[in-house]
């Protein structure tokens, strides 16, 4: 996905999360969705940094580089919400294009996709943009308001 789809992934994401997150569509929705919009779209940016160094789609698309963006907000209490956008980033560019991306780099360089994707310059990448939104919206809601229901007594989200 190029850096406009990533972007429009981002945008999308976090009004859809304001409302799931705060679904009465009130002043708090509008809230949530100004506290997550732009973590979500400095994360979704952040990864194709390596467009300008080491290798794209290797360097910072990987699950080392993820886990270290979630212990942020878990560690320094700062980012959050960065995670995520880094988190949708990959699943974009898994899910939504032909490359897929090397999630065990610099351990190893296979990279994994879906046989789904299209091209990044295909005259269709906006709809699988799209359509991947659609499915990251379908599964927050369902950890937001199915999951919480099969979990043990005492055990709840961070969100």
């Amino acid at each position: 996905m190029d850096k406009r789809g990533h972007v429009l992934n981002a945008v999308f994401l976090a009004v859809g999360l304001g409302f799931i997150l705060e679904p009465a569509g009130d002043v708090e929705t509008f809230r949530t969705v100004a506290a997550v919009f732009v973590p979500l779209v400095l994360g979704a940016l952040f990864p194709d940094v390596d467009t300008h160094f080491g290798k794209h789609r290797k360097t910072l698309h990987n699950l080392p580089i993820l886990a270290i963006v979630v212990a942020y907000p878990v560690y320094f209490n700062n980012l959050h919400w960065v995670w995520l956008g880094v988190l949708t980033h990959y699943v974009l560019d898994a899910l939504g294009t032909t490359r897929g991306l090397a999630l065990f780099y610099p351990f190893w360089n296979e990279e994994f996709g879906a046989p789904i994707g299209v091209p990044v310059s295909s005259d269709y990448s906006d709809a699988m943009m799209l359509a991947v939104t659609a499915f990251e919206l379908v599964v927050a809601a369902g950890l937001v308001h199915v999951l919480p229901a099969y979990l043990p007594e005492g055990v709840a989200l961070p969100f």
